[in-house]
C-alpha cells in the first residue's frame, strides 16, 4: 500500500471550469486550496473538503502546483502581475482561454518572474473533467509535465504536446474547427433533408457514419499534405467541385442557405484557377494557409 501524501494542488479562479477542476483534484484525495476573487463561489468546495485561501499570495504558498483557469491573459496578468505577488518557485500551469502567441508571451513572463510554466487548454465540458474523456492539453518544458503528470491525471487523458508553449492554444483552434465544421455540416444536411420531412434524429445517425469514414481518410490525406504532392487517388478537385455545385444549387432550390458550400466553392475555384484541377482534395491547404482575400494582407 502506497501511503505517500498526494501532491497538494491550488486552482485559481472558480468559474463553472474551474471549480470543476478543483472538484476533480479532492475527489483524487489531493490537498486543494482555491481563491476567487468572488469568495462565496468557492463555498461548496470548502465544504467537500477545499481550504479556501484569503489571498493570492497565500494561495500561491500553498500547494507544489497551482493551475489558473481565468477568462483570458490579461486577466492572468492583473491577477499575478502585482509586485507583492512573488512567483519564484511556484510551477503556474495556465488554463485560460488566448491565443498561441499570447501563450509564449506568458510564458516569457513568467519564466522571467522564476516560475516553471506551462500552457493548457481543456478539451472538455466542466462535467468532463476528472473523466478519460476529459482532453487536457500542456505544452512547454516536458521535464515540468512530466514532474506534474501524475497529478494532472485526476482531471482527466492529459497529454503533452511539445516545448512550444503555444501548442496547447493552436491545438485548442484546431479542434475547435473540427468540432464546428462537423457540426455545421450536418446542420446543412438536416436542413437539407428537412425540407423532405425526414428529421434530424433519422438522419444523425447516417451523418455520424458518413463523418466516421471521412475521418478514415486523413491519415493519407496528412501524408500527401506532408509530401507536397496530391496524386488523384480518389478523385480530383474539379470533380469535386462540380459535387460542390451541385450542394449549391440543391440548397438553393429548396430555399436552404448556401453561404457555406458557396464558400468552399470559391476556394476550390480559387484553387483550380492556380493549376490545382487535377489534384487530390487536400491540395485545398494551399489556399487554407493563406490570409483571408478580404484582409488585403499578402
Amino acid at each position: 500500500m502506497n501511503n505517500t501524501p498526494l501532491t497538494p494542488v491550488t486552482v485559481i479562479g472558480l468559474g463553472l471550469m474551474g471549480r470543476a477542476l478543483a472538484g476533480a483534484f479532492l475527489a483524487a484525495g489531493h490537498p486543494t486550496t482555491v481563491w476567487n476573487r468572488t469568495s462565496s463561489k468557492a463555498e461548496q468546495l470548502v465544504a467537500a473538503g477545499a481550504r479556501s485561501a484569503p489571498t493570492v499570495g497565500d494561495a500561491l504558498k500553498a500547494g507544489s502546483l497551482t493551475i489558473v483557469c481565468l477568462t483570458d491573459y490579461q486577466a492572468v496578468y492583473e491577477l499575478l502581475g502585482p509586485d507583492e505577488i512573488d512567483l519564484a518557485g511556484t510551477t503556474l500551469i495556465n488554463l485560460s482561454s488566448g491565443s498561441s502567441g499570447q501563450a509564449r508571451e506568458a510564458a516569457r513572463w513568467a519564466e522571467q518572474r522564476g516560475a516553471r510554466y506551462l500552457d493548457g487548454a481543456v478539451m472538455a465540458i466542466p462535467s468532463g473533467i476528472g473523466t478519460a474523456d476529459a482532453l487536457i492539453l500542456h505544452s512547454g518544458p516536458q521535464q515540468v509535465f512530466e514532474a506534474h503528470e501524475p497529478t494532472l491525471a485526476a482531471l482527466g487523458t492529459v497529454t503533452h504536446l511539445g516545448a512550444d508553449h503555444g501548442l496547447a492554444s493552436l491545438y485548442d483552434v484546431a479542434g475547435l474547427t473540427m468540432m464546428w465544421s462537423v457540426l455545421n455540416a450536418w446542420l446543412q444536411g438536416t436542413a437539407l433533408l428537412g425540407t423532405a420531412g425526414v428529421d434530424a434524429a433519422t438522419y444523425a445517425p447516417f451523418a455520424r457514419q458518413m463523418a466516421v469514414g471521412v475521418a478514415a481518410w486523413l491519415p493519407g490525406y496528412a501524408e500527401q499534405i506532408d509530401k507536397g504532392s496530391f496524386p488523384a487517388e480518389v478523385s480530383a478537385l474539379e470533380t469535386e467541385a462540380r459535387t460542390m455545385e451541385h450542394l449549391i444549387e440543391e440548397s438553393e432550390a429548396l430555399g436552404v442557405n448556401a453561404e457555406l458550400p458557396r464558400l468552399i466553392k470559391a476556394m476550390a475555384d480559387r484553387a483550380i484557377a492556380a493549376g490545382h484541377g487535377g489534384e487530390q482534395y487536400p491540395v485545398l491547404i494551399e489556399e487554407f494557409g493563406k490570409p483571408s482575400p478580404h484582409t488585403g494582407i499578402g
